[in-house]
This record gives structure tokens, C-alpha cells and sequence, in this order.
């Protein structure tokens, strides 16, 4: 008889489940990534700017949360995104500033070209093993060779370019195992292939993580739709520094004007793809992620671009060329290149229109995108950044604001940046050009106009030598080899 008993008691449980599916709070969620390139911090309405135009990245603020302390290690394309992938800096994993394509390496073996390391744990393969189906569409510039390609390294599908850059309309681009040519804007392009990847999601019953990487806001900046150009073709942007000594006023107004075009376009396909999310009934149980490889200036300090800035200033106004840096480039850690806009919505768990003030860097996604499916990290797994599960739902009582920085640039110019932030106070060594070293007070100078290091106010040497200690201990603790 006892046979019998347990196979009825399992038949009946089995119709059970058959009968009342797992509820959907039970589900793992899905994770949409939007994630842009060349994104300014202050360049969308919800960071304070009254002149972008972007209402849907608003309302995404509104219904979710905004970090505006949310920082990239690295300002510049590559190494950040490795870093976000790996939760590595870009120095541990060979990559410390932005890969150029396979044709401009000057060498016979297309091996010498850095990428990412597929045997690394990363994201992707991180959800995969939990049971996701993972996708990438957009800008990857982790390195063109195949054992690097996004499908090796932990996507099952991948739509885009694989360097750092393409056209901003008339795009070739990878689909299918294919490059092929696209007619249209390149910001449309892409959002109709995350849509359509949605739609055929509807009907599998694996969680997703889709991650759309747009390449604008990077310039060149032009074209856009009529639509998106249409608010600010008459406009009189404001200038942050517009009395910088020299200051090129003309040329920044302009590539503002453009530059805000091109986020707009970004705002209003972000909009599309969070329409078809509700449309699909997906939008309750997914966690939807707005941020971007690195922050940009447009005339702030006198310079454009993000960690290996130029200068936006009148020619005979240049600082001269050095050994190390050449005339026009302005190597920098400034908060403006480091800082990203972020945005995280997620019902489940996050109070609509909350702000965390917090410190967060791009390290941090990797553990928290793992905690957030359920996918406990190995023991062994040398992870630097911290899952921000806890500052989301409000449940942090203790996090440590302070935040490490690095970036060797070597194709412009040659340096060896390497900061400390903290809310009040940021250092920034350069071990190749001592000369260059900063100290900034961010509480009374937060636009980083003034460098302190040669002429301290009172109390603050000791700020310096603690930063300093602090640089040097972590730079010992990764690796990072680079002080003489």
C-alpha cells in the first residue's frame, strides 16, 4: 500500500503546480540594462538641467530611484565596461584605456589586441547559470577576437558592433552572425531589435536580462530626428564655466545644442522600449537599469569629453604640449567624467521618487544583478564591488562612501591617474607627471575649479597624506604596479 500512498500524493501535488503556476512575486525578475555611451551627468531633467528634453528618463526617476552618486573607476569606454562586466578594475584584467579597432593595431597578430577574458566570471555568465536568457544589443568594445565575441563570454544573443564606435545613422552592423547594413538612425535601430527580442521573450518562460548599449550620446552627435533637434535648434544653452580663461563660447554652445539633441534621442527610444515592457505585461515583475559607461564635460573646466578630455578653447590659448601630454588634451578625474547618471526601478522593491545619496560605483553591478537573480557568487571570486540590494530597498544602515580611482591613458597622452574620493575631499596623483597632481575640497569648490594641492588651507595636509595612504594600500591590494 505504501507504494500507492506516495504516488498519489505525488500525482496530486504535480496538478497542484500544474494547476497554480508559481506566482509572480515568487519569479526571478527580469533586468533590463539601458546603457549609454558618453553620458553626462547633468544632461536629463531629473539631475536638475531645465534645458534637456527628457521626459520619459524623468518619469523613469520618478517611479523608481536616482543615485546621483554614482560613479565609474575608469572615464573612459573599455576598462569601464570590464569593470562593470567583472566587477575587476581594468588594470587587474588588462585593460586600462579604450580599445582600438583590430585595422588601426599596428602589429601582424590581431592577438596583441586586449579584451575581455572570457574564462572571468561576468555578468552574463553569471545569469546564465541561474537560468536567464541573456542578450546584448549595441556597442560591446571588449575586443574584436573570437574567443572574446559577446556570445563566448556568457550571451546567447548579440546585435551590434563590436568596437568602439560606429555612425550615428546608416550603421553596419553585426546580426545574426552577420555584418550587415542598416538604414536609418542608429539609436532607432537598435531599440527596434531590443524590441523585437521582447516580444519573442513574451512567450519563453526563462527570466531575461537584456541589456541595450546605445552608442549616443558619443559623439558625432548629428544626425537626429526632426523631433529630438526640434527643442533645441534655437536654444541659448547655459555653459557651466562660460568665463574660462579662453573658452572657444561659440563652438561649446553648439556641440551643446547637439549634444542635447542626441540624449533626447536616447530619452525617447528608452520610452518605446518601457511602453512595449507594460504593453507585455512585463513591467511589474523587471528590474529596469538607466546609466552609462562614463560622464562627459561640455566646456566645464575649458575642456569636452570625458577622462582623456580636450580642450574647448580659443587656439592661441592652448596650454602647451609636455612630454607626456600633447596640446590639446586635458587628462582628467574630474566628477564630471566620472560621474554617471543612474536610475534603478524596481516595484518589488524600491519606493517610487527616492533618491540615494550614496556612494556607488560600476563595480557594484556585477554582485548586485547576482543577488538580484539569485545567483550566489563562487567563494573564490575576486569580486571588488558591493551589491547595492540593501541601498535600494532601504534596508542599509552602513555603507562606506569612499571611492577608489584609476586611468592610464596611452594613446593621446600618457599618464598614470589614480584617485581617492570621498563627499568633502578628492586627491588625484599622476605617478608618470607628479606636476599634475589635484586636491579639491568638493564641498565648497564642487565644480573642481580650484586645485588645492600647492596651496592648503589650514588642515587639510593631513587629508592629503590619508588619501594618499589610502591610494597606495589599494593599489597594492590589486596589483597595480605603477608607482616608481
Amino acid at each position: 500500500m505504501a507504494p500507492r500512498f506516495f504516488y498519489l500524493v505525488f500525482s496530486c501535488h504535480f496538478l497542484l503546480l500544474a494547476c497554480f503556476p508559481a506566482r509572480a512575486e515568487d519569479a526571478k525578475p527580469n533586468i533590463l540594462f539601458l546603457f549609454t555611451d558618453d553620458q553626462a551627468p547633468w544632461a536629463f531633467g531629473a539631475a536638475g538641467n531645465k534645458e534637456a528634453s527628457t521626459p520619459n528618463l524623468d518619469q523613469l526617476a520618478k517611479e523608481g530611484m536616482y543615485l546621483p552618486n554614482s560613479f565609474t573607476v575608469t572615464p573612459v569606454c573599455s576598462p569601464s565596461r570590464v569593470e562593470l562586466w567583472t566587477s575587476r578594475y581594468g588594470s587587474e584584467v588588462g585593460i586600462t584605456d579604450w580599445i582600438k579597432p583590430q585595422a588601426r593595431f599596428f602589429t601582424d597578430n590581431p592577438q596583441d589586441q586586449p579584451g575581455i577574458d572570457p574564462s572571468l566570471p561576468n555578468v552574463a555568465k553569471q545569469l546564465k547559470s541561474a537560468g536567464y536568457s541573456t542578450a546584448l544589443i549595441g556597442k560591446y568594445h571588449l575586443g574584436e577576437r573570437p574567443e572574446c565575441h559577446p556570445t563566448n563570454v556568457g550571451f546567447d544573443y548579440f546585435m551590434g558592433f563590436l568596437e568602439g564606435g560606429t555612425t550615428p545613422e546608416n550603421p553596419t552592423l553585426e546580426k545574426d552572425g552577420e555584418n550587415k547594413s542598416f538604414k536609418g538612425l542608429t539609436v532607432d535601430i537598435l531599440t527596434e531589435d531590443a524590441l523585437e527580442y521582447l516580444k519573442n521573450a513574451k512567450d519563453k518562460e526563462n527570466p531575461f536580462f537584456l541589456s541595450v548599449h546605445y552608442r549616443a550620446p558619443h559623439t558625432k552627435w548629428l544626425p537626429v530626428a526632426p523631433s529630438d533637434w526640434e527643442p533645441f535648434e534655437n536654444l541659448d544653452p547655459t555653459l557651466a564655466h562660460p568665463d574660462y580663461p579662453g573658452l572657444d563660447v561659440e563652438r561649446a554652445k553648439r556641440m551643446m545644442r547637439e549634444y542635447l539633441a542626441s540624449v533626447k534621442g536616447v530619452d525617447r527610444n528608452v520610452g518605446r522600449i518601457l511602453k512595449l515592457l507594460n504593453e507585455l505585461g512585463f513591467s511589474e515583475n523587471t528590474v529596469v537599469v538607466y546609466t552609462s559607461d562614463h560622464g562627459y564635460n561640455m566646456a566645464h573646466n575649458g575642456i569636452w569629453h570625458k577622462g582623456n578630455g580636450h580642450w574647448l578653447l580659443k587656439k592661441e590659448m592652448m596650454p602647451p604640449a609636455t612630454e607626456n601630454i600633447p596640446a590639446g588634451q586635458r587628462p582628467n578625474l574630474y566628477d564630471n567624467s566620472i560621474r554617471i547618471p543612474t536610475i534603478v526601478r524596481w516595484p518589488e522593491k524600491i519606493q517610487p521618487g527616492t533618491v540615494c545619496e550614496n556612494s556607488v560605483t560600476n563595480l557594484d553591478w556585477f554582485p548586485t544583478f547576482a543577488e538580484i537573480a539569485g545567483a550566489p557568487l563562487e567563494k573564490d571570486s575576486v569580486v571588488r564591488g558591493r551589491s547595492i540590494v540593501s541601498l535600494l530597498d532601504g534596508s542599509s544602515a552602513d555603507w562606506e562612501d569612499e571611492v577608489f580611482l584609476q586611468y592610464s591613458t596611452k594613446h593621446q597622452s600618457r599618464t598614470h591617474m589614480r584617485g581617492w574620493r570621498s563627499r568633502s575631499y578628492k586627491l588625484v596623483r599622476d605617478f608618470l607627471n607628479p606636476e599634475r597632481d589635484e586636491f579639491y575640497d568638493l564641498k565648497a569648490d564642487p565644480g573642481e575649479t580650484e586645485n588645492l594641492i600647492h596651496r592648503l588651507p589650514e588642515g587639510l595636509e593631513s587629508v592629503i597624506q590619508e588619501f594618499d595612504r589610502k591610494i597606495r594600500t589599494e593599489m597594492e591590494k590589486i596589483g597595480d604596479n605603477v608607482d616608481g
